[in-house]
């Protein structure tokens, strides 16, 4: 064993600050292993259900958030093209589609390479999934239920108003 090898071995895992983080705030989890958490929330458009994997091999903290909204395959092209365009506005992470399932998620990995996590990068990993979904949440649903194309979509989900009504 080499020493980098044992600090490995004594680096904590941080799905245990993340599992701290859903306990604190009284969120619904379930640990189902020792390298994965799931939370569930309910969000503004629609409920979140974000899973945590730590992968040890390559020291990341990868997070995927799926929402409620199953495409249908009549509509995937045109989600495809919806997700490119997302994507391109994209600082942090992405949205994928699973084409065998039909299901949309945003996906970003932490990537700590000797490091350790922090409370704070933690709860900003969660945040930046939550944020993506709601924002983009009404644009998927303009494209798969609407039957609106990705250009149109996105027009509508990034038009800001100024003000209040």
């Amino acid at each position: 064993m080499t020493y980098t090898d044992f600090e490995t071995d004594t680096r904590l895992n941080p799905l245990d600050l993340v599992e701290r983080m859903a306990a604190l705030n009284e969120w619904s989890f379930e640990r189902s292993a020792e390298d994965e958490i799931t939370i569930s929330l309910e969000g503004r458009w629609t409920d979140c259900h974000i899973s945590f994997q730590w992968m040890d091999e390559v020291e990341a903290l990868h997070v995927a958030c799926a929402f409620d909204l199953k495409v249908p395959e009549k509509r995937k092209t045109e989600v495809l093209r919806l997700l490119s365009l997302i994507n391109e506005q994209m600082w942090i992470g992405h949205f994928d589609l699973w084409s065998k399932e039909g299901v949309i998620m945003f996906r970003h990995a932490l990537l700590l390479a000797g490091a350790e996590a922090t409370d704070r990068q933690c709860e900003v990993l969660m945040e930046c999934a939550i944020e993506a979904v709601e924002r983009y949440f009404p644009a998927f649903q303009f494209v798969v239920w609407a039957g609106k194309s990705a250009r149109e979509a996105m027009d509508a989900t990034l038009f800001e108003t100024v003000g209040e009504a």
